[in-house]
């Protein structure tokens, strides 16, 4: 896919109040870690992550993802009557329905004639939304939209250890300790045509690639289909993802730089999704990128699913991470297995 007038106008990000450090949740996992032997300091030796954000009980997803939209707004050169679209692309939700965008878009005071709606595709969903926003920009539908994002993982995190601490068993343990990298956040992307905002960072184009017959390695639900209420699950082959990620990784990476015909040595600068060290250093070494050009949050932020990569873009950007000219690539691997790369002229 390739794009001739779309710009990544601005990003906002909202970060919850509480910081739950990995002592702090290896405090509560003492049964566990006394029956399996383990020393203090084991999840962040495995995992890198040190600290992740919990959002406070009962927080709505919605209400993060409308401060996330306020502020990228505030940063953008787009009026709230311009956009055209406003997709709500986390896995987190308010309900089955309606969509959280509908309160997203009230709180915004978007114009009765915009599209609005949800997309859910694991930790590729903002990704996806650009790309959609993209599209009708090409075609002329519209001439601004927004993604925004909210992801929470106090439930889930907290459900998992109430369940490892009755387990107590190292093959449950295995088959979690992912979870144990989830984090809280919210984010907002405004892409706009070149038009418009006279500015902006271009969007190039991007690849796609799928390894489908992956999809049972990491799924995360809830114990009834019904409802999004209840007691949360996630199971994880982190090995499986791991391995097989980084390989769709490679290979959509490859894509990338040939349908933007980028130069040995591009893209200058990356943001990957945020998974955790180990991910890191394999995709780094598969996609042959020396760890400065990429930027990272995870050992902070931990993984915030569809949050992670453009919140991490939108912090690099602010630490001046991107320079003016810089190609800078997205990379997003997600669970299913889905791939979705992204080229941006800084």
């Amino acid at each position: 896919m390739k794009y001739t007038r779309v710009t990544i106008d601005a990003f906002g990000y909202e970060l919850p109040p509480n910081v739950v450090t990995t002592e702090d949740l290896e405090e509560q996992m003492v049964p566990l870690y006394e029956t399996l032997h383990f020393q203090p300091g084991q999840l962040a030796a495995l995992t890198g992550i040190q600290e992740r954000r919990f959002w406070d009980p009962g927080y709505r997803v919605s209400d993060g993802a409308l401060a996330a939209g306020r502020k990228a707004l505030r940063n953008s050169t787009v009026a709230p009557g311009d956009i055209g679209i406003l997709i709500y692309g986390a896995v987190c939700r308010n309900y089955i329905e309606p969509a959280t965008a509908c309160a997203v878009s009230h709180g915004l005071g978007l114009p009765p004639a915009a599209q609005v709606y949800d997309i859910s595709n694991a930790c590729l969903g903002v990704l996806n939304g650009i790309v959609q926003i993209a599209n009708a920009i090409e075609l002329g539908q519209v001439k601004a939209g927004m993604v925004v994002a909210c992801e929470t993982s106090r439930e889930v995190i907290e459900a998992t250890i109430r369940q490892l601490n009755r387990a107590r068993d190292m093959q449950f343990f295995k088959s979690n300790i992912a979870t144990m990298t989830g984090g809280s956040g919210a984010v907002a992307v405004v892409v706009a045509d070149r038009s418009i905002t006279g500015n902006g960072h271009r969007l190039l184009g991007g690849a796609i690639r799928h390894a489908n017959e992956h999809h049972q390695l990491c799924m995360w639900g809830s114990e009834t289909e019904q409802s999004s209420e209840g007691q949360h699950f996630l199971r994880t082959d982190a090995l499986g993802v791991l391995e097989n990620g980084v390989q769709l990784g490679a290979q959509t990476f490859q894509d990338l730089k040939k349908e933007l015909s980028l130069s040995a040595d591009q893209p200058d600068k990356i943001v990957c999704h945020q998974v955790g060290e180990t991910h890191r250093k394999n995709i780094l070494q598969a996609i042959d990128i020396p760890e400065e050009r990429d930027f990272t949050t995870f050992r902070f932020l931990g993984n915030i699913g569809s949050v992670s990569l453009p919140i991490t873009a939108a912090i690099a950007d602010e630490r001046e991470h991107f320079g003016r000219g810089d190609l800078v690539g997205f990379l997003g691997i997600g669970s299913g297995l889905n791939c979705l790369m992204l080229g941006i002229k800084w």
